[in-house]
C-alpha cells in the first residue's frame, strides 16, 4: 500500500503551484535570498569555545534557532508563498505539518495576507498550535484531525481537493530547496573561507539538499538523522527512496517516514556522508548545549552537533560549521530529557 503522501503527490495535480521546475542554481538561490530580506533574519554565526577546545577544532554554530519563527523552515515557506500568482491567492494555501513547517507557513501568510489551513495531529503539543496562531494571527485556520501525523496529511488532501487550494509541501520542492538552501549561503557569506565540513540535521532533505547545491568541492557536507528514523541512510544504501515501516517520532522535527524524491536526488550527490545519533546521545547534547551556552533546542536542532562525536577524529584541527536547526522546545520538558540522558 503506498503511503499517504505517496498517494498526494500522485493526484494532486492542480493544486500546485512551482516557480522552479528544476534544480535552483545558485545564482536562482541568491535571488530567493534577496527576496528574503525584511521578511526573515540573518541568523548569527557563533563560535564555539566549548566545542571547539573540546574536538581541537574550530566550531561554528549557525543559529536558526534564532529565527523569526525559531526554525529556518520560514524560509522555503515564505518564498513558495510569495510567488504563488495573484488570481491564485483566493483560495488560500494548505499545510499539513505538527511543529516548524505549519508555523513558517503562518508566519508567511499572515505576512502577505492569504489565508491558510492548517492540518496538525490532536497530539501536536498545545504549545505548537498556540504557537501557529500567533504567527498566522487572524490568516490562520487550524483543524486537528487523527492522532497521527498520516491522518492530518490525508485530510489535508481532502481540503485541497474540494476546495482547489494550493498545498506546501515540507520539504520535497524545488522552490521550498531554494529557500533552505539560503541558510548555507549566509554560513559562505560570513566567512573569509569556506569551512571543511558543514553538520546538517536531516528529516525530510530539504536543509541539506538546498546545502549540497551551495556547497563546493572543498566543504564536505555531513548529514545527521535520528537513530530511530534513519530515512535517508537506508535510502542511500538503496540507491533509492525507501519507506521505513515505523519510526521513532521523539524527533519530531527530523522523523519522517519517506525523504522526498526530489531531495534524495540531490543529496545522493551532494552528501558525503550520513550519520545517525541515538536518543541517549541526542538528549545529552540538548543538556549540554544549556549548560555551556544557555541554548534552548529542540531534538532536530541538536542534531547537527550531536553528530560531532562519531568524527572526532576526521574533524581535529579542521573548521566546521554545525545548523542548529531550530528552538521549538518547551523548557518544561527538561526533566524527561535528563531521564533519557541517563537510560
Amino acid at each position: 500500500m503506498l503511503e499517504a503522501s505517496t498517494l498526494f503527490l500522485l493526484i494532486l495535480g492542480r493544486m500546485e503551484f512551482n516557480k522552479l521546475q528544476h534544480v535552483p542554481s545558485v545564482t536562482e538561490i541568491k535571488q530567493v535570498a534577496e527576496q528574503l530580506k525584511g521578511v526573515i533574519s540573518e541568523t548569527p554565526l557563533e563560535y564555539s569555545a566549548s566545542l571547539s577546545a573540546r574536538y581541537g577544532a574550530k566550531i561554528y554554530l549557525k543559529r536558526e534557532d534564532l529565527q523569526v519563527v525559531r526554525s529556518y523552515k520560514i524560509r522555503g515557506a515564505y518564498h513558495k508563498i510569495a510567488n504563488i500568482p495573484a488570481d491564485l491567492r483566493p483560495k488560500g494555501v494548505v499545510a499539513a505539518s505538527a511543529g516548524n513547517h505549519a508555523q513558517g507557513v503562518a508566519f508567511a501568510c499572515a505576512l502577505l495576507n492569504i489565508q491558510a489551513y492548517i492540518f496538525m495531529p490532536k497530539s501536536t503539543p498545545i504549545q505548537k498550535v498556540e504557537a501557529v496562531r500567533f504567527f498566522g494571527k487572524e490568516k490562520v485556520r487550524i483543524y486537528l484531525v487523527g492522532e497521527t501525523y498520516d491522518e492530518a496529511f490525508a485530510a489535508s488532501r481532502q481540503f485541497c481537493e474540494t476546495n482547489g487550494a494550493i498545498y506546501i509541501p515540507p520539504f520535497d520542492d524545488f522552490d521550498i530547496i531554494a529557500g533552505q538552501a539560503t541558510v548555507t549561503l549566509e554560513v559562505i557569506n560570513a566567512m573569509a573561507h569556506p569551512p571543511d565540513f558543514l553538520f546538517v540535521a536531516v528529516g525530510g532533505g530539504g536543509l541539506a539538499a538546498g546545502a549540497a547545491l551551495v556547497l563546493n568541492a572543498s566543504t564536505a557536507l555531513i548529514g545527521v538523522e535520528p537513530e530511530g528514523a534513519p530515512s535517508m541512510k537506508e535510502s542511500l544504501a538503496a540507491s533509492q527512496v525507501v519507506v521505513l515501516p515505523e519510526i521513532d517520532r521523539f524527533v519530531d522535527g527530523a522523523s519522517v517516514k519517506q525523504v522526498g524524491a526530489k531531495t534524495f536526488a540531490i543529496c545522493a550527490k551532494g552528501l558525503s556522508r550520513m550519520l545517525t545519533v541515538s536518543k541517549k546521545d541526542l538528549c545529552q547534547t540538548m543538556l549540554d548545549l544549556y549548560a555551556l551556552r544557555s541554548m534552548i533546542v529542540e531534538p532536530a536542532g541538536a542534531l547537527s552537533v550531536a553528530g560531532l562525536a562519531e568524527m572526532a577524529e576526521e574533524i581535529k584541527g579542521k573548521t566546521v560549521v554545525c545548523v542548529i536547526s531550530g528552538g521549538n522546545f518547551d523548557p518544561k520538558r527538561f526533566p524527561e530529557i535528563k531521564l533519557l540522558a541517563s537510560a
